[in-house]
């Protein structure tokens, strides 16, 4: 087959869950004979925006990425769409699988349908219900930014969201504004959802929220767990005894992220302990996590290839954190640890207390309560022999304890593929 990736950030510029997950499947749909076309983002300030440069990452992979430097919250741009239509005609996929729109284009959908083309579309956060895709408030102004927001209104939004932008002593018509614009992107998100042939919630968690909020939907939401190249994950090398007991945290340094509650929670855990924290630096917000973590046992180790996650990462710590203040939907760094056996601690809500299970894989604490993590680190640091035990058990969701492999996730995929572009066919099979 000929398909054709959409996604909003692509290896090795961006690092984020939803892209390694797509280039590892990109990869393992192009090892399986399909031809494979990717349209994606760049940001290059020197270059004219929507200017589109292309490469071959491998056999039967070509990558075209459009320079969107100085696009920040817009939801819809008429020249994506007719680069996209462009290669829809070039290429001639057989299948659109869009992976994120943000820093995109809400049309882009359009275009596919528009050329008769099946959409099948992952749903990797929030961000077709809520237009900071976490139900995450900003709360500018307000003395407690960042809060959990318990659905998407289009006045809140604005108040809460885009406070921002408002400027005195025109707040009022402002709020208007950023009103309107709220209600016309949350209408264009509402028509992809419409548009989509298939939606893949890679949890049940995620899935229960986008049902939901749009019980339309419910018959085109399929729950299929994300695949992982597991040549690239075994158990990890690490002995007992070999350093202080170590936490590690993988991932981006953004408020939604929550280091700053794992810094604060591990500061007030009596030592011998340490932290290593891996992810790409996003300054300020890494100088100001830095500036936090000063004179504690903790080191920054900046990023690494997804690849060697077991060398440069599980080999070199005892238990993983994933301390997000947002409720995330199936993070791949659980999924990667405990494919490695290593034990993980998470907060007991969303798609993380989907995958971990207190004192069965790993431990849960409070969400957003750093004094409950603190408890957790201080359980784990305190029985090392029993959280070697809980990493043993490894994913929750297969009697092995292994995580879903990108051939058998791929497999599922190529069939939901063929049932869009073939479905009399596949019907009568």
């Amino acid at each position: 087959m000929r398909i054709l990736k959409v996604i909003h950030g692509y290896p090795p510029a961006y690092q984020a869950g939803s892209e390694v997950y797509s280039q590892s499947l990109v990869q393992r749909l192009a090892a399986c004979g399909h031809e494979v076309a990717v349209f994606t983002r760049t940001e290059n300030p020197y270059l004219p925006d929507y200017h589109v440069t292309t490469e071959e990452a491998a056999a039967k992979v070509k990558i075209y990425r459009v320079n969107m430097a100085r696009e920040k919250d817009g939801f819809a741009h008429s020249a994506l769409d007719d680069l996209l239509a462009q290669l829809c005609k070039d290429f001639g996929p057989d299948v659109v699988h869009v992976g994120h729109l943000n820093h995109l284009s809400t049309g882009l959908v359009q275009v596919a349908k528009t050329a008769g083309l099946p959409v099948v579309f992952t749903l990797h956060d929030f961000w077709l219900l809520c237009p900071r895709g976490q139900f995450l408030q900003t709360n500018f102004g307000q003395p407690q930014p960042y809060q959990l927001c318990s659905g998407q209104a289009d006045a809140k939004c604005a108040r809460n969201c885009y406070a921002a932008f408002f400027t005195a002593p025109d707040s009022e018509s402002c709020l208007i504004y950023w009103t309107d614009w709220v209600g016309r992107r949350m209408r264009a998100t509402d028509a992809v959802l419409a548009l989509a042939d298939l939606l893949i919630a890679p949890s049940e968690y995620l899935a229960h929220r986008f049902r939901a909020e749009r019980p339309a939907l419910s018959a085109k939401i399929r729950v299929l767990r994300y695949g992982f190249p597991l040549a690239d994950l075994r158990p990890t090398r690490r002995q007992p005894g070999e350093a202080d007991y170590t936490f590690g945290y993988i991932g981006t340094h953004i408020p939604a992220k929550g280091v700053n509650l794992l810094i604060e929670a591990f500061a007030a855990l009596d030592r011998p302990a340490r932290l290593l924290i891996w992810g790409r630096e996003n300054n300020p917000s890494t100088r100001a996590l830095r500036e936090l973590a000063a004179g504690l046992p903790v080191e920054f180790r900046g990023e690494y290839p997804n690849r060697h996650v077991a060398t440069e990462v599980f080999d070199h710590i005892d238990c993983l954190v994933v301390p997000s203040i947002w409720t995330e939907n199936a993070p791949l760094v659980i999924q990667e640890a405990q494919q490695c056996r290593v034990p993980v601690i998470t907060a007991d809500v969303g798609g993380m207390a989907e995958l971990v299970a207190h004192r069965v894989n790993g431990l849960l604490f409070s969400h957003r309560d750093a004094s409950s993590l603190t408890q957790q680190l201080r359980y784990a640091r305190d029985h090392p022999d029993e959280l070697r035990e809980l990493g043993r058990r490894g994913f929750l969701h297969s009697a092995t304890g292994d995580v879903v492999s990108m051939d058998e996730h791929v497999d599922h995929l190529e069939h939901l593929y063929r049932n869009l572009t073939n479905p009399i066919s596949l019907s009568r099979r």
